[in-house]
């Protein structure tokens, strides 16, 4: 019988073609995060304008970033999968040169923006056109390949972004990303597959882009603004998370009442794979990534590091996260999502424990081997979570799901940034009159809060689905949807034959 023959199939040549375009694209954003994040100091003081205002440089390309998100599903539907990435990649290209001849901080800001909006159509668009185009099929392999810009970032990034403010003009930040941007056309053009014409022409559910897209704006502003000093009590930081929620709660029962004609079909969060995943995505910018904001200032303010040191110093996190990407992969597709994500998270709590116990003088190849065990456990966190979110979905559905995912990691690490900044700064205050070991205390406790998050992420990590059915059984099922769907669905955008074909794929 063949269902005694479990070898999972190799993964298709067309879907590696897809997901190599899409790589290549992405890295322009990834690695213009990871080197801007670097590089606000040194804008300040070339531009001669204030932190505070230069900040801005970040902030808007984030708010840009998430308030576009949601539209990427309209977009594709519109003008196909294959037109809607080149669109966006030449968007972040022309925001990457206008950027490098910015002639102020002003324009600077606005040209960030620019680059914000294409940002945020392709992240959610690679997701949708790598998962429909894997079928369901090696999805622990296939989000291991479309991870990996995510992990060469924090790798690269930083380093790269040292060099070139220790040698090179600022500007040249900005033309990193032309290589990846161009040479990504080319491989869209050449390797992504071409776009049918939609059926009949998608409407934009405009109610629900006002609601939705300014409530997302205003709770990253809140949170991004309650990292000052007075934290969740400044005005600038409670009145937009205010504004935000009640937004957010008005588009949750409008779009619930539309159902698969609002801007987000948010009834996918039903299921339990959507559900789990995504609210392990957001607790994940509590328990893994919010830590990021504290590492550095750790090296600097502790440890006297300047920003080349310091980036140089993360690098092993980067390495540990590159070496379990396959690993972590191959074992999502046997053994399924939920252990690989519990056995993950324990390996990220685990290796931040060293750090609650530093001192100043705590050996420094200590803590980088602790760094590299902690990124082994980050990437075994964020394969199972790609895939266990689109678990079980119709090819129909990706695309919102892709959205609601995306949102909940933004929201997530914004969040997760904001908390550990207000304990690290009510710590910090609690303890200045101690010197340097009150700073450290101040640190030991922030990092003591994100060990118990993580905790936390371990045990709601067991409500991620299991292993997922046989291949086969699971390939006949898609069919059938995927067809069912295709003849009931007028409003549905005509797809490719052979994707129809695949149908339900999971993520």
């Amino acid at each position: 019988m063949s269902i005694k023959t479990q070898t999972r199939p190799a993964v298709d040549a067309s879907v590696k073609r897809t997901t190599t375009a899409l790589v290549v694209g992405v890295l322009a954003v990834v690695f213009d995060t990871t080197i801007m994040s670097v590089a606000l100091h040194s804008l300040s003081k070339d531009l001669h304008v204030p932190v505070s205002t230069i900040q801005w440089v970040t902030t808007g390309y984030v708010l840009a970033l998430a308030a576009t998100v949601p539209l990427s599903a309209w977009v594709q539907r519109l003008i196909g999968g294959k037109r809607a990435w080149m669109f966006a990649l030449t968007l972040f290209l022309l925001g990457s040169v206008l950027c490098s001849v910015s002639w102020n901080a002003e324009s600077l800001i606005a040209f960030r923006v620019v680059q914000g909006v294409g940002g945020g159509l392709m992240l959610p668009l690679m997701q949708t056109i790598v998962m429909q185009a894997a079928g369901g099929k090696n999805l622990g392999r296939v989000a291991a390949a479309v991870g990996l810009p995510a992990m060469l970032g924090p790798i690269l990034g930083p380093a790269v972004g040292g060099v070139i403010l220790n040698w090179l003009d600022w500007r040249w930040i900005f033309w990193v990303n032309v290589p990846f941007c161009v040479v990504g056309l080319f491989l869209a053009w050449r390797m992504l597959p071409r776009d049918l014409r939609a059926a009949s022409r998608p409407r934009l559910d405009v109610i629900g882009m006002v609601l939705l897209l300014p409530s997302l704006v205003a709770l990253l502003l809140g949170l991004s603004n309650s990292a000052g000093g007075e934290g969740f009590g400044a005005t600038d930081a409670w009145l937009p998370l205010a504004i935000g929620a009640v937004l957010l709660a008005a588009f949750v029962v409008y779009a619930l009442r539309r159902g698969d004609r609002a801007l987000v079909d948010i009834r996918l969060l039903r299921h339990r794979s959507v559900w789990s995943g995504s609210a392990l995505l957001f607790l994940s910018g509590l328990a893994a990534y919010g830590i990021m904001l504290l590492l550095p200032l750790y090296l600097q303010q502790l440890r006297g590091f300047d920003v080349l040191a310091a980036g140089l110093f993360l690098v092993p996190q980067g390495l540990g996260t590159l070496a379990s990407r396959s690993l972590a992969g191959r074992l999502t597709d046997r053994m399924g999502a939920r252990w690989v994500a519990v056995i993950g998270f324990a390996i990220v709590g685990a290796a931040t424990v060293p750090f609650a116990f530093s001192t100043a003088t705590t050996n420094e190849w200590l803590l980088m081997a602790v760094l590299f065990v902690r990124g082994f456990g980050l990437g075994a966190i964020v394969m199972p979570l790609m895939v266990a979110s689109f678990q079980g979905l119709a090819s129909s559905d990706i695309p919102h799901s892709s959205i609601i995912t995306r949102t909940a990691q933004q929201l997530g690490g914004s969040f997760g940034t904001a908390v550990l900044a207000v304990i690290l700064q009510s710590g910090l205050t609690a303890h200045v009159a101690q010197g340097t070991s009150g700073v450290a205390t101040a640190y030991d406790q922030a990092f003591w809060w994100s060990i118990g998050f993580t905790a936390v992420a371990v045990v709601l990590s067991l409500a991620l689905p299991g292993r997922p059915a046989p291949a086969p059984s699971v390939t006949v099922t898609s069919a059938q949807v995927a067809v069912s769907v295709a003849k009931t669905d007028p409003n549905r955008p005509k797809v490719r034959p052979e994707l129809d074909e695949v149908g339900d794929a999971t993520r």
